[in-house]
């Protein structure tokens, strides 16, 4: 054996060593990447993480939420008016309406790309230059709250939001009335609701059948329907304060505020044993309360007792009004006085 002559190297071996080296880099790198979208779908791509989906949610409501509130701090929100609601009130809309726009729903589908996504407010993509987006952080969600993994067909899922509910009290700095809002709908029913208040922090979120915030596990609400509660919208006190007169009798308190999702939390805290609005309303501005109150054994009808659909092929107008209560019992007793006042028959 000539132990001196020279070991040849085989130059195409070398490249090929060479080029599958580099495939199991890239392979280990791509799998171990905290890559937004990779986090968020499983391994079929027509399937959605729902556990990953509420996560981002609430981080959507949460983030839009602090744009809501730099632009409060703001000498000028750029107010402008839409028109006027069907009751004749001002429906503005500011700089706050389309930056926590671009966060919520841009930060949504940045990380699930084929998300179907509503939102009140389009318009605006100028105000969008700016913003800062989000990743998913799983530690929103605390540690003593199990959240299952579960997948759906991402066809089945619609999310509706809203950016800033209540943008008339915002403009008068009534902030205790505003609230970020994220709705997910799987094949039309309102399944995870969650309902951020940007100046306070507070956020109640629910996922129906699954999981509740915190604020959420330990209510109790009280199934006497004698003492009537009921909480309406202040744009058309008036006429919903006369109504709920004649519909629930002159014991029946009528209280009024600003903003949909805030009037659904009153009813969820227990500081009105019912929502009633008489007039139709945008279903980003329910679908979330309508899911919260699902999942703590309440309800959200129209006034035909009919349940309200959130799916892309329905109009985004809810045209029927609407009945919400903590506990399905108090809606029943109540619809029925609705149905018999015969003052919104079909």
């Amino acid at each position: 054996m000539n132990l001196g002559r020279s070991i040849r190297i085989n130059k195409c071996g070398v490249v090929i060593l060479g080029l599958l080296f580099m495939c199991i880099l890239y392979y280990l790198w791509n799998s171990n990447a905290s890559n937004s979208a990779s986090y968020a779908f499983s391994k079929n791509p027509n399937e959605i993480n729902m556990r990953k989906l509420l996560i981002g949610s609430i981080q959507a409501a949460q983030h839009g939420g602090f744009e809501v509130v730099a632009v409060s701090k703001s000498r000028d929100l750029h107010e402008q008016s839409k028109g006027k609601t069907k009751e004749g009130a001002n429906n503005p809309v500011t700089d706050a309406d389309y930056r926590s726009n671009c966060v919520m729903k841009n930060g949504l589908l940045r990380i699930f790309p084929k998300l179907k996504v509503i939102s009140e407010e389009d318009d605006g993509k100028e105000q969008c230059v700016d913003v800062q987006l989000f990743d998913l952080d799983p530690t929103v969600l605390p540690e003593s709250i199990i959240v299952p993994d579960e997948r759906v067909n991402i066809d089945d899922v619609d999310v509706w939001i809203d950016p800033l509910d209540a943008t008339q009290e915002y403009t008068e700095r009534l902030h205790e009335y505003v609230t970020t809002m994220v709705c997910v709908a799987v094949k039309g029913v309102p399944t995870i609701g969650i309902i951020h208040n940007p100046f306070t922090m507070k956020t109640t979120w629910a996922w129906r059948d699954r999981a509740l915030s915190e604020s959420l596990a330990n209510l109790k609400h009280d199934g006497d329907v004698k003492h009537p509660m009921i909480i309406v919208s202040r744009s058309h006190a008036g006429a919903v304060k006369e109504q709920s007169k004649q519909i629930f009798g002159e014991n029946a308190q009528v209280i009024t505020a600003g903003g949909a999702g805030f009037k659904v939390l009153q009813v969820i805290q227990n500081n009105a044993t019912a929502y009633l609005h008489t007039t139709h309303i945008k279903k980003w501005d329910i679908c979330a309360g309508d899911a919260i109150l699902g999942a703590i054994g309440g309800r959200m009808t129209d006034l035909h007792n009919d349940n309200i659909v959130y799916h892309r092929d329905t109009p985004a107008l809810n045209p029927n009004g609407l009945l919400a209560t903590a506990l399905s019992s108090t809606h029943e007793a109540y619809i029925k006085r609705i149905v018999e006042s015969k003052r919104f028959a079909r």
